[in-house]
């Protein structure tokens, strides 16, 4: 599947293959001048006259300048003081015979940061710079030391605000790139964890990280992401949502193909299947990949349960799914076309309870659900607070007041409250959002064709779910193609000791995820 799939990406050309070279200005990829004052004009030149930018200037030794070189509210004050510049200036007891001498002599027996490094490029040294690193720069030498020192204020780990869980652990990503990779180690303490880092954009340069377990995941898998990454040509990735629409394999689709999480747990557990995770600098959400329609009904709660209950659980969400689709359709098709198909008690009752409602069933269907997702739309917006107090008092008085005032059914108001409701249990919110998207173009087809409308929007999704792809995989599978023991964990969550293989699906290297015997065996 993998190779059919790259092959046929290739031949297509969806993504193009670009350059990495950054050239913003004139000055990259220039060796910086062996004069101090010269390369400190340069750069603030470069950088527009900064007010942030931080020049100290001293001699090191009585004899040769020096100056350290940082961007205020980037790195950590505290460090650059006690680790540079007072080693420098009252720790420095060595005679150097050159500037070149001077420089080894700093990096070998005086600097106290833990990680530094040497470089010569003058775009380097301002992405450095840029980044929250601080630069010394010394006269009459092209030398520069990079010094490790970003210490900017960060949130705190929190409790994940969009995938919240009754058992397990509290505790989400951040905006911090460096405290997420930190969380994973922390969970998956193994030696072929890999993060390969990249970066993207072409003037923010933003740092994205790609982990795997390298002895679990296809090899395949890992040079299609890669490639993808790097084929990004953008001035700047805000989050991992603008790369998630430019790595996705149809933007056409309403199904997202790549899920989103904010729970450390989420990603290793995904690792450990065999698939990948995308970390960006400055978004609390991963990006983990390939995934199938079922990986979006799943929760991590589902495994810190008992089988049966994660089972019931799950069978729970794949029936709200079809009522978050198909209920409104359904009733419009019901009360249009197919008066025969409602109980004679029942067809009385919505008849008696329409009775005076000036507008057909489409057109309340219509009328209520935009009026649902006008009040959805305003909760996120408002102060949390207050959005709680207009989504649930303001459904109940617009509702209430709908009703009185003769223009919607009592039974409208209850499918579309059932409707929410089912689509509120769904554990993944870019899942809910397709199946809403879906739900108008149903209800629409369901107002002109009845129950064969909705069985064709039916028979035309599922044709849709089994040609896309997610990197290689099929999005139907393990139906189609079938995995029989791959639906172990599918619909049913089959006991911890029965779930002993990775998902064949993802043609993992190592497929024993708990060995079979004994230990001593």
């Amino acid at each position: 599947m993998f190779k059919q799939l790259f092959g046929r990406r290739r031949m297509q050309g969806s993504y193009r293959t670009v350059s990495r070279e950054n050239s913003v200005n004139a000055e990259e990829n220039k060796v910086l001048h062996p004069g101090l004052q010269d390369n400190l004009s340069t750069i603030k030149t470069i950088l527009h006259e900064p007010s942030d930018l931080v020049v100290r200037q001293f001699m090191v030794g009585q004899e040769y300048p020096c100056a350290v070189v940082f961007i205020d509210g980037l790195v950590d004050t505290t460090l650059v003081n006690e680790q540079l510049i007072h080693p420098m200036l009252h720790s420095f007891d060595q005679l150097v015979s050159s500037p070149q001498d001077l420089l080894n002599t700093l990096i070998e027996q005086v600097l106290t940061a833990y990680e530094m490094e040497t470089g010569e490029l003058l775009d380097d040294a301002l992405l450095a710079l840029l980044s929250g690193n601080t630069l010394i720069l010394l006269d009459h030498i092209s030398q520069y030391i990079v010094i490790s020192t970003s210490g900017w204020k960060t949130r705190a780990i929190e409790e994940p605000q969009t995938e919240s869980i009754i058992r397990g652990p509290r505790m989400g990503f951040t905006e911090d790139l460096r405290m997420n990779t930190a969380m994973i180690r922390r969970r998956i303490k193994e030696t072929n964890l890999v993060f390969d880092t990249f970066q993207i954009g072409r003037r923010a340069k933003r740092k994205v990280i790609l982990t795997y377990v390298a002895d679990i995941v296809h090899p395949d898998l890992i040079k299609e992401v890669t490639r993808r990454i790097q084929s990004v040509d953008m001035d700047d990735i805000e989050g991992s949502g603008f790369l998630e629409q430019w790595i996705t394999d149809s933007f056409l689709s309403p199904f997202p193909v790549i899920l989103n999480t904010e729970r450390p747990d989420k990603v290793s557990g995904a690792l450990l299947q065999g698939r990948v995770a995308i970390l960006v600098d400055g978004d609390p959400f991963a990006l983990i990949l390939p995934i199938t329609f079922s990986s979006s009904l799943q929760s991590p709660e589902d495994y810190y349960q008992n089988w049966l209950i994660s089972t019931l659980t799950r069978v729970l969400r794949l029936i709200s799914a079809f009522i978050a689709t198909f209920l409104p359709a359904l009733y419009i098709a019901l009360l249009e076309f197919h008066h025969g198909m409602i109980p004679s008690k029942l067809a009385f009752s919505i008849a008696g309870a329409r009775e005076g409602v000036p507008f057909p069933a489409v057109i309340e269907a219509f009328v209520m659900e935009f009026t649902l997702e006008l009040l959805r739309e305003a909760g996120l917006r408002l102060p949390k607070p207050i959005g709680q107090t207009i989504g649930i008092v303001g459904g109940l008085v617009i509702g209430e007041s709908a009703v009185a005032a003769g223009m919607v059914s009592p039974v409208m108001v209850i499918v579309v409250a059932v409707t929410a409701i089912a689509s509120f249990s769904l554990p993944s919110y870019s899942f809910a959002i397709s199946l809403r998207v879906m739900r108008f173009g149903i209800m629409l087809i369901a107002s002109f064709l009845g129950l064969y409308g909705i069985i064709l929007a039916y028979i035309m999704i599922n044709i849709h779910i089994v040609n896309l792809k997610s990197f290689g995989i099929p999005y139907s599978t393990p139906f189609a193609p079938m995995f029989i023991g791959d639906w172990k964990d599918l619909v049913l969550r089959a006991p911890l000791h029965f779930m002993k293989k990775r998902p064949k699906m993802l043609q993992t290297n190592n497929e024993d995820r708990m060995k079979v015997g004994r230990k001593d065996e």
